[in-house]
């Protein structure tokens, strides 16, 4: 009966192969799949940069709006020109009211095509008459200053308010020096 024992013998060993082969294609299911192979790297920001600086972009059309100089209000609104000071009953121009009419005169000649008026101004003090006299010497005054340092004299017009039209409502002397002026507007 050997060949039948060995068959019993052999049976055990051969349902124990059995299982263990089995077990082992479980374990295989159950093992995790290999990593799957790493995504493309994105560009460095420097690779960005160098990209976007080789494309070449279509060139396009600028549209020229014309240049529109400012109104003659938006100029007096700004204070292109400024005022001219004078003393108490005088129409000579000082140092400091040089400096201001060369300022003027240097923005006029940059802009020929403006025409100015100045108005002189006086303080309250004084009869009317001899307020309007005294404006008008003074705006003369700055007028021919400004022709003198090479400004068209038909650009320029004066008129004298006196008295009437003060800067200063008060009644110091801080007040009557506000008063005592000349001032520009442009014109056209």
């Amino acid at each position: 009966m050997r060949p039948r024992t060995f068959a019993l013998a052999g049976f055990p060993l051969l349902v124990l192969l059995a299982v263990l082969g089995g077990c082992k294609k479980a374990e295989e299911a159950v093992t995790t799949p290999p990593p799957a192979a790493p995504a493309p790297a994105a560009p460095a920001p420097e690779a960005e940069a160098r990209q976007e600086v080789t494309e070449s972009f279509p060139s396009q059309a600028v549209a020229s709006a014309p240049v529109t100089e400012p109104s003659v209000d938006e100029w007096n609104r700004r204070g292109v020109l400024r005022t001219a000071y004078f003393g108490y009953d005088r129409s000579d121009l000082t140092e400091e009211t040089r400096a201001v009419l060369q300022g003027n005169a240097a923005w006029l000649k940059a802009n020929p095509k403006r025409s100015i008026r100045i108005e002189g101004h006086c303080d309250e003090r004084g009869t009317v008459e001899y307020n309007l006299a005294l404006g008008q010497r003074r705006a003369a005054a700055v007028r021919d200053y400004l022709v003198s340092l090479g400004v068209d004299a038909t650009r320029i017009r004066t008129v004298s308010y006196g008295k009437e039209r003060p800067a200063d409502s008060g009644r110091s002397e801080e007040a009557f020096a506000r008063n005592r002026r000349a001032e520009f507007y442009v014109e056209s």
